[in-house]
């Protein structure tokens, strides 16, 4: 066996996992040695005090287990500490050593798995992929952070307890960049101590060592959006004239600790904007749950999107269609024609799919949802990165400007509030406002000037109608 070293890159970020600091978050690329490290730490840790309790938590269940459980910690394991004696209860979810000191992994999605586990005071928490993770649960996690117990190997009378996270960087607003890069706390926006708040950043190019070239490569041929947050690690903003706003979204969002705070829906609808392929470098298919209660406010209430099979797709979205007692899942056509209804029928014959189909721009059928966010009339449950980061980098020359990405997560969002406010499209296919343009003379808005474009998202922003 080839004796174990960190990479020159993981070396630099080591004095940030022992420093003083109680929070240190980790952030780049794809596959840059993040959560290796991170493991490692939590793996030296254990050994080093005896009867210590570490918890390593990620969105689901099944996900810690796949990528944690039965591949990373193990790899670390076998490469920094081959002699060490540990074992894997599977029941119980937590590796055990022979000093008597436990790592538990759980996803956030199982309520009574995670009122078990935080039942519980821990000595390390560990966020990964933190981008899925809610502001909300990670508060929850960090006053689980309460275990003292002393060093039994090395220095130090006491193990410092520690929270750390990682994640490949989403959108400025998310709640890691709010605190360790502005050093805010983000519901008070209160200045946080910065000395407790640190973080550090690793890319491919750093782990290149233990990676495919191929596979770089791969990061450096994708689309520009997902080529800034898998291959340069970077976290992103607005786009100036994009026709959403974070500001906007935040404004709106809704926070719920349990789906019994949710209103009652009138009408709940699945979304589903299918992807030509599945293959490497394929486009997602946009998997949008939305829904309206009984005074025609709208809720964006799940994103299941993602790169998938046919099959795949469509077991999620009717995963979804019973999970919110959903009316009908809504499919747009474009892409597959009938065969979109099959596919899911082929799953589930019962469950009723309307197909839709574009017969405009993406711009054109946006604008009228993005008028609604801007009243005040559709809310976030909780927070969804990627989709959000398609709506605010979302622009009046996106149809000709494409680069072969499609905003699929965005298009089934249009899809699912057209449907729950048929009032957006008139009977003949005419938005309300278009009336208006059509009598002071028609403009194409992708040729018109800035200025032009910002007085019509400022009118469409503006337009007082009742889409209900």
């Amino acid at each position: 066996m080839t004796q174990f070293h960190l990479t020159d890159r993981q070396k630099e970020l080591k004095p940030l996992l022992s420093s003083s600091a109680r929070q240190v978050l980790l952030y780049g690329g794809s596959r840059s040695g993040k959560t290796f490290l991170l493991c490692y730490a939590i793996a030296t840790r254990a050994l080093r005090a005896e009867g210590s309790r570490h918890g390593i938590f990620r969105k689901t269940n099944v996900a810690v287990k796949q990528s944690i459980g039965k591949d990373t910690f193990p790899k670390v394991m076998e490469l920094a500490y081959p002699e060490a004696r540990y074992k894997w209860l599977e029941q119980d979810g937590y590796f055990l050593f022979d000093n008597g000191s436990e790592v538990w992994l759980s996803g956030l999605d199982d309520k009574d798995r995670v009122d078990k586990v935080l039942g519980k005071e821990f000595a390390t928490i560990y966020e990964n992929e933190a981008s899925e993770i809610s502001y909300d649960a990670h508060t929850t996690l960090s006053s689980r952070l309460a275990q003292k117990v002393k060093v039994t190997v090395g220095a130090g009378e006491y193990l410092q307890q520690k929270n750390y996270i990682d994640l490949n960087p989403t959108t400025q607003s998310h709640w890691t960049y709010k605190m360790f890069v502005q050093g805010i706390e983000p519901i008070e926006k209160r200045p946080l101590p910065r000395d407790d708040y640190v973080f550090g950043v690793a890319n491919p190019q750093d782990n290149a060592e233990n990676l495919d070239p191929a596979y770089i490569a791969g990061l450096q041929l994708m689309p520009k959006a997902k080529r800034a947050r898998f291959f340069e690690g970077k976290f992103s903003g607005d786009s100036s004239d994009a026709l959403w706003t974070r500001a906007v979204i935040d404004n709106a969002r809704l926070f719920v600790r349990n789906e019994a705070d949710l209103p009652d829906f009138r009408r709940a609808v699945v979304a589903v904007d299918p992807a030509i392929s599945s293959g490497t470098g394929s486009n997602e298919t946009g998997v949008i749950v939305g829904g309206i209660d009984g005074g025609g406010q709208g809720y964006v209430l799940a994103d299941g999107s993602g790169v998938f099979k046919p099959d795949e797709w469509a077991r999620s979205a009717i995963h979804l269609y019973h999970y919110y007692k959903a009316d009908r899942i809504v499919a747009e056509a474009n892409q597959g024609g009938e065969m979109v209804a099959e596919v899911i029928h082929a799953q589930n014959p019962d469950v009723p799919v309307t197909l839709v189909k574009a017969s405009r721009g993406k711009y054109i059928r946006a604008e009228p949802v993005a008028a609604l966010y801007a009243r005040g009339r559709i809310r976030h449950v909780g927070e969804f990165p990627e989709l959000e980061d398609q709506m605010c980098t979302f622009t009046a020359d996106f149809d000709r400007k494409a680069e072969g990405y499609s905003p699929d997560r965005l298009d089934a969002l249009v899809w699912a509030m057209t449907d729950l406010f048929p009032g957006l499209i008139s009977d003949r296919g005419r938005k309300p406002w278009e009336g208006q343009a059509v009598a002071q003379g028609e403009y194409d808005i992708f040729n018109a000037s800035e200025t032009t474009r910002r007085m019509s998202r400022q009118a469409v922003a503006g337009m007082e109608y009742d889409p209900l």
